[in-house]
């Protein structure tokens, strides 16, 4: 790799945190008061802290373990449980980034809207008006001018970006500690209030399960800088982004959620419309609260799209590699970029802004979708630094940690709920017939071992209450 596309551990880190600190931070006070009282968040943030902190020393380890695999997410899949599983990770994984970006610009130009809508005039509302899709369009666009000219260029903008959008954030975390009230943080203690005649279950397990896929969106792009490992200025620098961009960035989500839920009451929290840490900022030092929080908003999420990018085109190129997905995704620009991987992706997200438009989706549910499909990409990373400690002697250590990580992993699966697994088969499909024709044209046949056949038997099975799901939700 060329020393013009090399990133360094500062810049590395930022991608880091630049992907996690998306859209989600703005709206996780309200996420979280909505389903869980002061009890339920303190425990969801340790079990969500200690899970995410193995999650991220699992892919720091294997990046020492296996230093020779590039892309992280994919290889490490691949190289653990052979192509098949390998793809359904990069297919995942690519879907969880791409989907995730139409998320960013859709929550950007809502922001943007709130700034110049009227009850009279709406421009931009939720993000998918046309006025919106036109905006959204010529951002996808200037973003893809910017990632074709260079993986490095990117990230040093992106370096600057994640400056911007963190400092709001501190002061966010200074002025609530100010004004924390533990009397307010502790009269929903155990969360009764949350009760109501059609979901009287309000038990603690429940509300710490609710909580869980928030804080595992909030924290996608943790693999960040594994996928560009490649690119990495050392090898060494790829475990240090990692566990500095979770370990700051946890830190800033449970000040954030713990602290507003200390300023007011959480009933209060949950019924606000999002960002809502607009709304407790304002509380606490007037309306330029909210202008602040909703600019910075905005610069966040075309951040975090352009780190998101750079990860969704990464990802084909190095599946196209192992003939995983088309040929065409694998030949280098003269700045190095994959640029038939990173049109692939555009012109995805292109398609997603028109059908959000026609079809009038908002955030929400894009962000259960985006969610959806990162499940088993990371159950797969926990389970494979397991199989490489077993299988290699490698120290107990990295037993440890790959157990951890697979058991907070499966722990999420098992918390997401029926739903959304059946909805992550049904998006598992196409992508099979996108497997099955990049292996022929790149070997003239595919080929599948019993353990293979066996999963690509359950993922049909499993596609028959997919499809009665999906088609039920249609006719709501």
């Amino acid at each position: 790799m060329s020393q013009k596309s090399q990133i360094g551990l500062a810049a590395l880190t930022a991608l880091v945190i630049s992907s996690m600190i998306g859209s989600g931070i703005f709206s996780l006070p309200q996420n979280m008061a909505a389903v869980a009282g002061s009890q339920a968040l303190l425990l969801g943030w340790l079990i969500t802290g200690v899970g995410i902190i193995f999650l991220g020393l699992s892919f720091s380890a294997l990046s020492k373990l296996k230093p020779e695999l590039d892309g992280g997410i994919y290889t490490y899949a691949r190289d653990g449980f052979g192509d098949l599983m390998g793809f359904f990770s990069a297919w995942g994984y690519w879907l969880c980034t791409t989907v995730g970006i139409v998320g960013y610009l859709v929550v950007a130009f809502e922001a943007v809207g709130g700034f110049v809508d009227t009850p009279d005039n709406v421009i931009f509302g939720k993000g998918n008006t046309f006025a919106a899709f036109v905006g959204e369009s010529v951002i996808v666009w200037l973003i893809y001018w910017l990632v074709v000219r260079g993986i490095k260029e990117a990230a040093g903008v992106n370096l600057i970006a994640t400056a911007v959008k963190v400092f709001p954030l501190i002061l966010f975390i200074g002025m609530a500690a100010y004004f924390f009230q533990t009397e307010v943080f502790m009269s929903d203690w155990t969360g009764a209030s949350l009760a109501t005649p059609e979901n009287p279950d309000v038990s603690l397990m429940t509300q710490v399960k609710n909580t869980m896929l928030i804080t595992l969106w909030v924290f996608t792009g943790i693999e960040g800088a594994a996928v560009l490992s490649k690119h990495a200025r050392s090898r060494a620098d790829v475990g240090r982004a990692t566990i500095i961009g979770v370990s700051l960035t946890l830190a800033m989500y449970v000040a954030i959620t713990v602290l507003a839920q200390g300023i007011l009451p959480r009933a209060d929290i949950a019924a606000m419309a999002n960002p809502s840490m607009a709304g407790v900022l304002a509380h606490m030092v007037g309306s330029w609260g909210k202008v602040l929080i909703s600019s910075c908003l905005i610069v966040s999420v075309l951040s975090s799209y352009l780190s998101w990018t750079l990860y969704a085109t990464e990802i084909p190129h190095m599946g196209a590699r192992n003939g995983a997905f088309p040929k065409s995704f694998i030949p280098l620009n003269k700045n190095e970029v994959p640029q038939g991987s990173l049109m692939f992706t555009t012109l995805t997200v292109q398609f997603c802004l028109l059908l959000v438009w026609l079809k009038g989706e908002d955030y929400s549910a894009l962000l259960m979708v985006s969610t959806s499909m990162i499940l088993i990409p990371y159950l797969l990373i926990g389970a494979y630094l397991l199989k490489l400690s077993l299988t290699q002697k490698a120290a107990a250590k990295y037993r440890l940690i790959g157990a951890a990580a697979t058991l907070y992993a499966a722990w999420i699966v098992y918390a997401a709920g029926t739903e959304y697994l059946l909805l992550s088969v049904l998006l598992y499909l196409p992508g099979v017939l996108l497997f099955f024709y990049s292996q022929k044209k790149h070997y003239g046949n595919c080929q599948f071992n019993r353990m293979e056949k066996a999963v690509l038997v359950l993922l049909l099975i499993l596609a028959v209450p997919a499809v009665q799901q999906f088609v039920a939700s249609l006719q709501v």
